[in-house]
């Protein structure tokens, strides 16, 4: 803790921050300790697998794919980025976090929510091309734009919540430094500063409007006109092929969206307990992570070939090893 000199009188500003969790589900820590255990881990490991699979098998170096890789390490990065601290948090029923571990941890948490809302918007582009001008495919989605594509998106989330991060970082926290989450949440965080933070919350908000909106609307028009263009098509088959090109983004798109709309929803229900409105936050910043690697793995036979292929290689070296 550091003393210092503000309107002319003494307080006291906080080197770090005590992240306590849920405190109305304490009693069940271990509990939500071993599912989130288990929920982290199985959510590593298939999107490891993910990441694996596209970078070593050629025949998923296409554009779909890379967006998908980008996809599976993107949840790589927002799951260790959580989780782990998470985990500290409900062995101990409570766990400091440094003054800068707090803004890094919310940082890196902040610019992968935005990230996703970009990836998702470029996957809808990958499907629109798909679908609307199939013909066209090969040489708009060539693999060096969807390289640039996908690294253009990561500089735009990234950068997105930067300013706020570093001002946030700045402001004196001379009262309590518990934090009523499960992460160094930005307007939980904020909650702490001392004085007027009413303008940096404000362009704050304005700058997730349109992380958020932008791509959605983005979103929402292209599959109008993937809709469009299916409807128009003349045979069942190809309404159907055309459909399941993208049904795995659709549904992908549809449990980032309406998870969303469900915390957002919750968090202004004044029914609902603190501690639940930060369980049902919990839920958000896993499920999409954990599904992502199942809806894509589950619906395309590329990645279950590709896993085929890399399983009975490496139980074949392994039976050469051992002979």
């Amino acid at each position: 803790m550091v003393t210092r000199v503000m309107n002319n009188s003494y307080v006291t500003l906080h080197s770090e921050f005590i992240i306590v969790g849920v405190p109305g589900l304490q009693e069940h820590y271990t509990v939500l300790f071993i599912v989130f255990l288990i929920l982290f881990l199985a959510t590593f490991l298939d999107n490891l697998l993910i990441v694996l699979l596209v970078s070593i098998d050629h025949r998923l170096h296409s554009p779909m794919y890379i967006l998908l890789w980008n996809l599976a390490l993107l949840d790589i990065c927002l799951t260790t980025t959580i989780i782990p601290k998470l985990l500290e948090v409900l062995l101990g029923h409570g766990s400091s976090i440094s003054f800068s571990g707090c803004f890094a941890q919310m940082y890196f948490f902040i610019s992968c929510n935005a990230v996703e809302e970009f990836l998702v918007a470029a996957m809808a582009y990958d499907r629109y091309i798909a679908v609307v001008k199939p013909l066209h495919y090969n040489t708009i989605m060539s693999t060096n734009f969807c390289i640039t594509m996908a690294a253009i998106v990561w500089v735009l989330g990234f950068l997105a919540p930067l300013l706020s991060v570093v001002l946030a970082s700045t402001l004196p926290f001379c009262g309590s430094n518990y934090v009523l989450h499960i992460v160094c949440d930005y307007p939980t965080v904020m909650t702490l500063a001392c004085g007027d933070v009413t303008s940096q919350v404000n362009y704050t908000l304005i700058v997730s409007m349109i992380a958020i909106y932008i791509p959605f609307l983005y979103v929402l028009w292209t599959y109008c006109r993937i809709v469009w263009s299916v409807i128009k098509m003349k045979t069942v088959e190809c309404r159907k092929k055309a459909f399941s090109m993208c049904s795995s983004h659709m549904t992908v798109v549809f449990i980032s969206y309406v998870t969303a709309a469900v915390v957002y929803i919750g968090l202004r229900v004044e029914s609902i307990p603190p501690e639940g409105r930060i369980f049902i936050g919990a839920v958000y910043y896993f499920l999409t992570p954990f599904l992502n690697p199942i809806i894509y793995s589950l619906s395309n036979e590329k990645i279950r070939a590709a896993a085929y292929r890399y399983f009975r290689l490496q139980a074949h070296r392994s039976i050469k090893n051992t002979v």
